[in-house]
């Protein structure tokens, strides 16, 4: 990252016309880079738990779906936090098969939407097991998106300075998906992350093809799941919102099918026995609502959440906490704003907030100028070794991490 703090540094240096000082300058900042690491943490709003619980439970397995956000992905692009993931929780054996499943709408198997790859992570006696399931879904969005290649090509990107062409082509990967998802891709995106749903929640690790193309259908065996397993999802950036979207699309469609007997009201009541953290980095859930059309079902949480409810046998889900991280430098990242559950989210999953404000990118100060690399502070979330101990041990619990309570500032909410 020191690369593109220098970078930043000399484009400041280039504005100002001070390039007689610009060695003092950068010889500055980099030894402001190592002195005390004094980063913003503060936390507010419901106390959580973290994964560690779930992948402690003997007789179950932890299952965390992870969904990228704008950009171009290839399968493994989350191997570095999966890995932090299971360091930190004591899973130090990996299966040597990782399964891959291309994703296709089940209506139409001949759509291609993307791929879910599964790692299976246990301790050394197998008592503790995580399966960590990756979807890249950019395959989606890449051919809409090839529009703009020959932006990237010789024929124009000889004409931009090194920096305008790194930062042009950086622009042409991500700034369409949010665009592409608001179009009709919308569908396609959404069908890809119920699929990766789907498996997470019908299949055990032996019952996971090894590599297929086949759709995923929901079964006896996920309602027993369901009863069983414990489920978590992470997302980044644009993949919050695809996540939202794809539970509150699933809710909607158990509410229509609940009514009937049999298989669809035995499964329907399962998931509402569940809780599922959504651990969101560079949440961007406020910047993407604007625009979009309401859920079917808002300002009703009260009715669907308490158990006291008129509506309580109705929910899709029993909780839906969200851990929403963002970098006040982030210039993509949100905080979730008091109301916005009620207005904005789907009553029916039952969503809680947690807002952690967290400067992932360091801030320094070089002769009367606060500088942080935007770029640092939208995609260094899965590297702050704060956020991968919140993911693990949670906030506000007895086995909070000491580098949380020592760095972050906490306001729990309660009633």
């Amino acid at each position: 990252m020191k690369l593109l703090h220098i970078t930043l540094l000399t484009l400041l240096i280039l504005i100002s016309g001070c390039t007689s000082i610009g060695k003092g300058m950068v010889e500055a900042f980099l030894e402001k880079e190592d002195e005390v690491d004094t980063r913003m943490c503060q936390i507010r709003g419901e106390a959580f738990q973290g994964l560690a619980p779930l992948v402690k439970d003997p007789n179950s397995t932890a299952k965390v779906l992870m969904v990228h956000g704008v950009g171009n992905h290839i399968p493994g692009y989350s191997t570095q936090l999966m890995e932090k993931l299971a360091d930190k929780l004591n899973l130090n054996f990996v299966g040597k098969v990782i399964k891959n499943i291309s994703l296709t709408d089940p209506a139409t198997n001949s759509k291609k939407l993307g791929n879910l790859r599964v790692n299976r992570l246990t301790n050394q006696d197998k008592s503790h097991e995580l399966l960590f399931y990756e979807l890249t879904w950019s395959e989606i969005t890449a051919e809409q998106k090839a529009i703009l290649d020959y932006d990237n090509s010789g024929e124009h990107s000889f004409r931009r300075t090194a920096v305008n062409d790194m930062l042009k082509k950086f622009s042409n990967d991500t700034g369409p998906d949010p665009m592409i998802y608001l179009g009709e891709s919308r569908e396609d995106i959404l069908v890809s992350f119920a699929q990766s749903f789907c498996w997470m929640v019908s299949a055990q690790w032996g019952d996971l093809p090894t590599q297929s193309d086949q759709a995923c259908k929901l079964s006896n065996q996920t309602i027993s799941n369901l009863k069983k397993d414990h489920y978590a999802l992470i997302s980044h950036s644009l993949g919050s919102r695809i996540t939202i979207d794809g539970l509150q699309r699933i809710a909607s469609l158990f509410g229509k099918k609940s009514k009937t007997s049999g298989f669809s009201l035995k499964l329907s009541q399962a998931f509402k026995e569940n809780k599922i953290p959504i651990f969101m980095l560079s949440n961007q859930l406020p910047m993407l609502q604007i625009g979009r059309k309401l859920p079917e079902v808002t300002g009703q949480w009260d009715d669907y959440c308490r158990a006291e409810g008129t509506l309580y046998n109705s929910r899709f889900i029993s909780e839906t906490s969200i851990i929403a991280f963002s970098d006040p430098n982030d210039l993509l990242s949100y905080a979730i704003p008091y109301g916005f559950i009620d207005r904005y989210l789907d009553s029916r999953l039952c969503v809680d907030i947690t807002n952690i404000n967290i400067n992932v990118a360091k801030i320094v100060n070089v002769f009367g100028v606060d500088m942080a690399n935007p770029l640092e502070a939208h995609i260094g979330y899965e590297t702050d070794d704060r956020i991968i101990a919140m993911l693990t041990n949670g906030v506000g619990n007895k086995n909070t991490s000491a580098i949380v309570n020592e760095r972050c500032q906490s306001l729990v909410t309660t009633d």
